[in-house]
């Protein structure tokens, strides 16, 4: 039996929880899909599943080989649909989702050089900070900021994203700079609401216990913020992609550089990578790398 045959039959009977339901996907008969798992247990010399009347479970062995064998057959999808763009010229409607400050900042220049290069693919973007259901809401591709959690959508890691806390020379000039994250509870602070506050240590213990009505303002907009901290109004923490003109400028400064967060990530996340559609892998190719490395966004000197 072909080997890539019984590792595909054997992914989808996990992926299904049943045999009848993958023979559904690959259009065969459960019977053969039972032969070509059996075939497979005994090549390997382990049993993958332990199979009841109701439902399979995966044995050691076979988690070990589904991790390995969802790999090796994404990879050879990948090949197989990277050889077939060069056939393939990406068109149609690409609906992206992206979180607003970002996008007002630093998607028009993205996209005019994509549709210089893919004219037959016609944007429709949608902004929202909220997670979008990428499936459910039909996105073909989400641009999401943060330390993702595995899940069954794919993620490129497309750049990093720096975390700065910042306020204006007057501001600093008026009420001193904080040395310590504690000192933070004796300033003005500029909160945003969907802060994800597990990715901001060191300064999580500090940031929490200045209470809602210590808070100089409360924002779900980093642009904002930003805006508010060069008026002089407070220390704001915020990305970089939002605070790195103002700070090259001279408008803010960093404090605290020793306490800074661990940089979060910019991903495109995806749904699945079989069947990939050309205008999603077009752009997924695109957008590696277009930002710099470092991101332009950081460069302040």
């Amino acid at each position: 039996m072909d080997r890539i045959d019984t590792m595909r039959a054997f992914v989808h009977v996990v992926q299904e929880g049943s045999f009848t339901r993958a023979a559904e996907r690959l259009d065969t008969s459960p019977q053969l899909v039972s032969k070509y798992v059996s075939h497979l247990e005994q090549r390997l010399g382990a049993r993958l599943l332990n199979r009841t009347t109701r439902r399979i479970h995966l044995t050691e062995a076979g988690r070990r080989y589904h991790q390995g064998a969802l790999q090796v057959l994404s990879d050879l999808d990948d090949v197989e649909s990277q050889l077939g763009d060069l056939h393939t010229e990406a068109q149609g409607v690409l609906r992206i989702s992206a979180p607003v400050s970002f996008a007002m900042h630093h998607l028009p220049p993205l996209l005019s050089a994509f549709k210089q290069a893919h004219p037959a693919v016609d944007i429709d973007l949608q902004l929202n900070d909220r997670k979008v259901d990428i499936v459910e809401e039909g996105f073909d591709i989400a641009l999401r900021i943060g330390h993702l959690k595995s899940s069954s959508l794919i993620a490129k890691r497309i750049a990093p994203v720096r975390l700065v806390l910042c306020a204006s020379p007057d501001y600093l000039e008026q009420h001193g700079t904080p040395k310590h994250p504690e000192d933070l509870l004796y300033h003005h602070y500029l909160h945003y609401s969907y802060m994800d506050m597990e990715s901001v240590q060191p300064l999580q213990k500090s940031l929490l216990a200045i209470s809602n009505e210590k808070r100089a303002m409360v924002s779900n907009n980093g642009d904002v913020l930003v805006e508010t901290a060069i008026a002089g109004a407070g220390i704001a923490l915020q990305p970089t992609f939002i605070s790195g003109a103002a700070i090259r400028a001279g408008k803010l400064r960093i404090i605290l550089p020793d306490y800074e967060p661990e940089p979060l990530g910019l991903y495109a996340v995806y749904a699945h990578r079989q069947l990939l559609a050309s205008k999603v892998r077009s752009f997924i190719d695109f957008i590696d790398g277009f930002f710099g490395e470092p991101p332009y966004w950081d460069r302040f000197r």
